[in-house]
C-alpha cells in the first residue's frame, strides 16, 4: 500500500532490537549491518486515495542507514 507520512511520527517506542527481530537476515542482506531496531509511532498519513488518516507505523533503523521499510499497521479512526 502506497502512503506517505505528512508529519512529525508521534509517540516512538521499540518493540524488537538486534536478534529478536524477525527479519534481521534479510535486513542486513538488502541495507548491511548495523544496530537494527524495529520501532512503532503514530503519524498522520496520506494514503493513496487521497484521504488524510492517522495510523499506527512500523518501521525498521540503524545508525548510519536511517529509516527503512515503513508500513501501517493500523488506522486509528
Amino acid at each position: 500500500m502506497y502512503f506517505e507520512i505528512i508529519n512529525e511520527i508521534e509517540e516512538i517506542g521499540i518493540i524488537a532490537v538486534e536478534n529478536s527481530i524477525r527479519e534481521i537476515e534479510r535486513l542486513k542482506k538488502k541495507y548491511g549491518e548495523g544496530r537494527w531496531r524495529k520501532l512503532k509511532g503514530t503519524a498522520l498519513v496520506r494514503l493513496q486515495d487521497g484521504t488524510i488518516e492517522k495510523a499506527e507505523i512500523h518501521w525498521y533503523e540503524a545508525n548510519g542507514i536511517g529509516q527503512k521499510d515503513f508500513k501501517i499497521k493500523r488506522l486509528l479512526r
